[in-house]
């Protein structure tokens, strides 16, 4: 199978086509490598995919309409697994038109993409900031979506409203994965658990918002990989639906206590952190809870690693990639 995957050097992204390369696939990576965190992560990365002679790497922007039209008219993707986009809910304040560039234009061309080249399936990220403030949990994708609040969350739900149309116009067999906190090794300098374990280690304090009565659904990468390459490696179940997209959540259905995720850094890198106690920030909400019936029925998704376990994994990473 040959798989265009966008956002190949970041977290998700990266682990994803570890995984599907090392099955055998095609994997054509592209990723523009922004600096909203530290570059040379990116290259780290990019470093563990060259030893795969069935991955290529491509910088390239997904806002440039020209260059990804060529690259879908030129390589004739089977999949197509959309990753690429600006992430961080809090950066959304601060820089909106990345935002604009990365999340909307950068969408739409994949989705012209997969139309002219009639690709057999596309599978994206989207997140579950698009639940808002919605208080009722475990957030079902039944539950209206329509009251985001950050920028970021309004993206993703747009994203989730063009493919909608797409799959409804062209038929595009069209499947979305709203992601709850994924965290591990390699992972995104700018989420909480990283922050905390580098303050933690280096002896700074951390901020702790809403007085750490935050809760989260915190979903280790390995097991949210093990959905990613069910759905992508299978016949599209959203193909048999009129229009033909359907959403899933990826969570660990487990929502833990942003304290609880503190205390476990602070055991696995023997230090205790001083804590700067901070009220809720705009743009976040105070749990997130992914219901997860839909996506075991269809595909078999069962999260199997423990919070514990997987700080467990990614502090082991961070001592060596650090060099501690």
């Amino acid at each position: 199978m040959k798989i265009l995957v966008t956002g190949a050097a970041g977290f998700i992204g990266f682990h994803t086509t570890q995984r599907l390369a090392s099955a055998g696939h095609e994997i054509v990576g592209i990723d523009n490598l922004n600096n909203y965190y530290d570059v040379g992560l990116k290259h780290a990365r990019l470093a563990q995919l060259e030893v795969h002679k069935n991955f290529r790497f491509i910088k390239m922007d997904l806002s440039d309409r020209a260059e990804i039209s060529k690259l879908f008219h030129v390589e004739r993707f089977d999949v197509v697994l959309h990753l690429g986009a600006q992430a961080g809910v809090r950066y959304s304040l601060e820089n909106p038109f990345a935002y604009l560039d990365s999340n909307l234009a950068g969408t739409l061309t994949i989705l012209e993409g997969c139309r002219h080249t009639k690709v057999g399936h596309l599978v994206y990220a989207s997140s579950s900031s698009v639940y808002g403030s919605n208080t009722k949990q475990p957030f079902s994708t039944e539950d209206r979506t329509d009251s985001p609040i950050s920028l970021y969350a309004a993206t993703k739900k747009s994203n989730e409203l063009m493919c909608q149309t797409y799959a409804h116009l062209y038929g595009l067999p069209i499947t979305g994965l709203r992601f709850f906190t994924v965290y591990g090794p390699w992972g995104r300098p700018d989420m909480a658990y990283y922050k905390f374990a580098d303050a933690i280690s280096k002896g700074r304090p951390i901020q702790v918002y809403n007085n750490g009565e935050m809760k989260r659904d915190f979903t280790y990468v390995d097991d949210v990989i093990d959905g990613i390459e069910k759905i992508v490696t299978a016949a599209p179940l959203s193909a048999k639906r009129t229009p033909s997209h359907v959403v899933y959540n990826l969570g660990n259905s487990r929502p833990e206590k942003l304290g609880d995720l503190i205390e476990i850094i602070e055991d696995c890198l023997g230090k205790r952190a001083e804590k700067i106690l901070l009220p809720m920030q705009p743009g976040d909400v105070k749990s997130t809870y992914a219901d997860i019936d839909s996506t075991a029925v269809d595909y078999g998704f069962s999260p199997k690693v423990s919070l514990r376990e997987g700080i467990k994994q990614f502090s082991q990473w961070y001592k060596t990639y650090h060099r501690m």
